[in-house]
């Protein structure tokens, strides 16, 4: 086992554990890239492409958090099992925390640091994705409340990854951070317990938050569509040609529908 209480990377590191790498932190980068442009769109005219691009941020980040969460429970899983052994991660992690692991052969444990870094941050962008497709809302949404108390959380646990992995870069002897008790647990049975089951609450809770506020997302969608434009078109065709109604609704301009 390593400083950090978690499994060593092997020496030998393949073409797949580098390119495995490469495209996880660059799903990353494209997350965050969307989140941007949602930022800066919704400070300008309403574009509709702008809506279809948030739904795609969100269904990414809930995709990457499933992933995520799955990790931390066959940690957990694993824990259950064998209480005294080094901590595990699934051989695809841990291809990854290889190819990570490159930027510092020297620091066994950097490598997995940095991938627990990345996997928290897509799954913030996706909590951060919810906030900025209801932006345009008016009044209180519950999808908005939720992700935003996900943000919140997320931040924070966030922060902490921030925290372990620059400490580990920055040549600490082990990990700091609130789920080693900021160093003071020494390495083994103890700090490998209460890591594991740190972050695996952690994630279940921030995993739960995600759900209710998709599931939020999905009873508001009608709302959220109507805030960039998506249907007046169809209820303009839906209303009789010739009626009142929808000549008032052709006449409507798309920002206040």
């Amino acid at each position: 086992m390593d400083h950090s209480g978690m499994p060593g990377m092997a020496p030998t590191v393949s073409t797949v554990d580098t390119v495995g790498a490469v495209l996880f932190i660059g799903w990353a980068v494209a997350m965050w890239a969307a989140v941007a442009v949602l930022a800066v769109g919704n400070r300008r005219a309403v574009k509709p492409w702008l809506y279809r691009l948030g739904v795609g941020l969100v269904g990414v980040g809930v995709v990457g958090q499933v992933g995520h969460f799955q990790e931390h429970v066959t940690q957990a899983g694993y824990w259950i099992a064998h209480p005294y052994a080094p901590a595990w991660m699934t051989p695809w992690a841990d291809s990854f925390a290889r190819g990570m692991g490159q930027v510092d052969a020297g620091k066994p444990a950097l490598g997995m640091e940095i991938l627990h870094l990345v996997g928290n941050f897509i799954f913030l962008a996706g909590l951060v994705g919810i906030v900025q497709i209801t932006h345009r809302v008016a009044g209180q949404l519950k999808a908005r409340k939720w992700a935003r108390m996900g943000v919140w959380m997320q931040g924070i646990h966030g922060i902490e990854h921030i925290v372990l992995t620059a400490s580990v870069a920055l040549g600490a002897s082990r990990a700091i951070g609130l789920s080693t008790w900021f160093g003071a647990i020494e390495p083994g049975p103890a700090l490998v317990t209460y890591r594991v089951w740190w972050h695996f609450v952690a994630n279940a809770v921030g995993t739960v938050i995600l759900g209710i506020a998709v599931y939020h997302l999905w009873k508001e969608k009608r709302a959220v569509k109507e805030s960039f434009g998506l249907l007046g078109d169809v209820e303009t065709a839906a209303a009789p040609a010739g009626s009142e109604e929808g000549s008032a609704s052709a006449l409507e301009p798309l920002g206040r529908r």
